[in-house]
């Protein structure tokens, strides 16, 4: 078991808001497992679009993420998730006048290529 408490993990500012690095490591079944919560400031993207083997899962806990996905773009509000599949074309911004705080999880299974 491991427990990641929020107010434990001390979030390091970036240049477009902060991360708080959760887990990232081998689990019972998974390769390899990275879960991290970032905070985006209004406006800001995180990265420029990229994709990558493995699938990736993000899930809104505030604010609101507009996504592209294949060049398909929507909104992502508060309390929804976009599960990512592999080698998907993938980006987001904070389309929201506050932050957008949202967890991002990425795993890697047997076989598979490491992110």
């Amino acid at each position: 078991m491991e427990l990641c408490n929020w107010q434990k993990i001390t979030p390091e500012q970036t240049a477009v808001g902060a991360r708080r690095d959760f887990f990232k490591g081998k689990t019972g079944t998974l390769e390899n497992l990275s879960v991290h919560v970032s905070t985006l400031n209004p406006g800001n993207t995180p990265h420029p679009p990229h994709q990558h083997p493995d699938e990736e899962l993000i899930i809104v806990k505030d604010g609101e993420l507009e996504a592209t996905v294949e060049g398909r773009t929507f909104a992502v509000p508060a309390g929804s998730m976009l599960l990512i599949a592999p080698n998907e074309l993938h980006g987001w911004r904070n389309a929201g006048t506050t932050a957008a705080v949202y967890y991002v999880m990425r795993w890697v299974t047997a076989g598979q290529a490491e992110p």
